[in-house]
């Protein structure tokens, strides 16, 4: 790690690591020295760097006013770039690891009269800390949680999620197993919602997805429809990706981006230096700007309207539709 990343990190010990569910860990980062932690909002995440350079953001799932640690749960994937493989088989208790400060791409609308938050699998991190932040500013009676997984050992949080103020106000589906409910009907939650309602989803694309589909079917406004992914979804890539040249406009150097390399991968093997943290079109970590070009925007970070204006570009997923595009860098 530079010095200059260094600078804008900080240093926590893993107090305590346990199971949390089924494929699933628990991590508890503390102050090394005890003091307390920086102050976040609910939907904040961190970055965690690890071993080989690699960085990983995870939602803090502790309850804002608890500084005295963060708490993440981290699903094991299958398909694993090496973060959460890291974190399950690499980091013990007692490990000191480095993160960077919170930073929040989801967070509670100011104002809204009532909240609905929709969690499915792991997306119920940043989906508890929003019901536990609304719990300890007194705003209990307005808001509804539905949290739906595969199968009851699947689902994680739910010692948290049996306390008092949020046990009468969360609800679990379970897919298989035989338990009632089975699934979470997410039109019909909308659909009863209160006016003035903002709804919050975070959990696998195709969950949040359908979210976002049965709000737009309904008439929901977009200002009213918040929305965190912990993955973009799959896009098939090869024999469909052109290569095409990424043009440095401050120095006006030339960046060739193969067919099937990203362009991130691509400026790393010229030696430029891209800060990222997911690398899946996520975050937004990676944005720069676009001064002549037309990228083929493959990110769920930029919203539609932002998309058509093709004056930024994620270059961790995204990719350009004329032969050269000149960006910002």
């Amino acid at each position: 790690m530079t010095a200059a990343a260094e600078m804008n990190t900080l240093a926590v010990r893993v107090a305590r690591r346990w199971p949390e569910a089924r494929g699933i860990e628990a991590f508890e980062l503390v102050h090394p020295h005890g003091d307390a932690l920086p102050a976040f909002r609910a939907g904040a995440h961190v970055d965690v760097h690890l071993p080989g350079a690699m960085v990983r953001p995870y939602s803090i799932c502790s309850a804002p006013h608890e500084l005295w640690r963060y708490l993440i749960c981290v699903l094991r994937e299958p398909a694993s770039r090496g973060g959460s493989r890291a974190l399950h088989d690499a980091v013990q208790e007692g490990d000191v690891l480095r993160i960077g400060r919170p930073r929040n791409l989801f967070a509670l609308a100011e104002g809204a009269s009532h909240h609905l938050l929709l969690a499915g699998g792991i997306g119920i991190t940043p989906i508890l800390c929003m019901a536990q932040q609304l719990v300890q500013a007194g705003d209990g009676k307005h808001f509804a949680l539905h949290y739906a997984v595969q199968e009851r050992e699947r689902a994680a949080l739910l010692g948290a999620l049996a306390a008092p103020g949020l046990a009468e106000r969360s609800h679990l589906y379970c897919s298989s197993g035989g338990e009632v409910p089975a699934r979470m009907d997410i039109g019909q939650l909308l659909a009863q919602a209160a006016a003035g309602t903002h709804v919050y989803a975070c959990g696998p694309a195709r969950f949040v997805q359908a979210v976002q589909s049965a709000a737009a079917a309904q008439g929901w406004a977009g200002e009213r429809v918040h929305v965190e992914l912990f993955a973009a979804p799959q896009l098939l890539r090869g024999d469909g990706d052109a290569a095409f040249e990424l043009v440095l406009a401050r120095s006006g150097r030339v960046v060739d981006v193969p067919a099937g390399c990203s362009a991130t991968e691509a400026l790393a093997a010229a030696g430029v230096a891209v800060p990222t943290s997911c690398a899946q079109g996520v975050c937004g970590t990676c944005l720069m700007g676009v001064v002549s070009g037309v990228p083929d925007h493959r990110d769920m970070y930029l919203s539609a309207e932002e998309q058509l204006r093709n004056d930024q570009f994620l270059p961790c997923c995204s990719r350009a539709l004329t032969g050269r595009l000149v960006v910002d860098l």
